[in-house]
C-alpha cells in the first residue's frame, strides 16, 4: 500500500475570506516537509484556521503566554513515535494552528504574499510536528529555517525580505 499524507484544514473563523488556492498549498506544505524529511508511512495533519482571538485564547491556556501569535503546533509524537490512527493504520503527528488575522499583518510587514506567509506559517510548524525546536536558538534555530528555506524554496516562494523586526 502507498503512504498516504492526510492533512484536515478546517476554517474556524470569519474574519478573513480564505483565499483560493490556500487549502491546496497547506496541503503542498505538509506534503513537501515530510517528503524533505524522508518521513516514512502514512501520516494525518489537522490545520485550524483561526482568528486574533481564538489563538490568544489558545496561547495563553497552552503555553501561559497572554498574547496572540500567528502559529502553535500541538505535536502528538515523541522521539519520532506518534499515535496511530486505528482506522488508518496512519502516524497522527499533531495538530496546527494559524491566525489568518495575524498572517495577513505579517505578510504586509515581511512585504510578501499571504501565500508565502501561511506557507511559512505551515512548514514552520510541521518541523515542529516533527520535532524540530527554534526555541533554544543557537544552531537549532539555523537548521530549522535552513529547512523551512529549502522547503519554501522547492514550492516556489522564495524569500524577499527578512523574518526579524524590531520589537517594540
Amino acid at each position: 500500500m502507498k503512504d498516504k499524507i492526510k492533512v484536515i484544514i478546517t476554517n474556524d473563523q470569519n474574519t478573513v475570506k480564505i483565499p483560493t488556492g490556500v487549502r491546496m498549498l497547506i496541503r503542498r506544505c505538509c506534503n513537501a516537509v515530510l517528503i524533505n524529511e524522508a518521513f516514512k508511512g502514512s501520516a494525518e495533519i489537522s490545520v485550524t484556521i483561526v482568528d486574533d482571538e481564538a489563538i490568544h485564547t489558545l496561547n495563553l491556556q497552552h503555553r501561559g503566554i497572554d498574547r496572540s501569535t500567528d502559529v502553535l503546533s500541538f505535536p502528538l509524537g515523541v522521539d519520532g513515535v506518534y499515535d496511530l490512527n486505528n482506522d488508518t493504520g496512519a502516524q497522527m503527528l499533531g495538530d496546527i494552528v494559524i491566525s489568518i488575522e495575524t498572517a495577513v499583518k505579517q505578510a504586509d510587514l515581511y512585504g510578501h504574499s499571504l501565500d508565502r506567509e501561511i506557507a511559512f506559517l505551515t512548514v514552520h510548524s510541521m518541523l515542529h510536528l516533527l520535532g524540530y525546536d527554534h526555541e533554544p536558538g543557537g544552531m537549532e534555530l539555523v537548521k530549522m529555517r535552513e529547512k523551512e528555506e529549502a522547503v519554501l524554496t522547492q514550492l516556489g516562494l522564495v524569500r524577499n525580505g527578512s523574518y526579524y523586526t524590531v520589537e517594540e
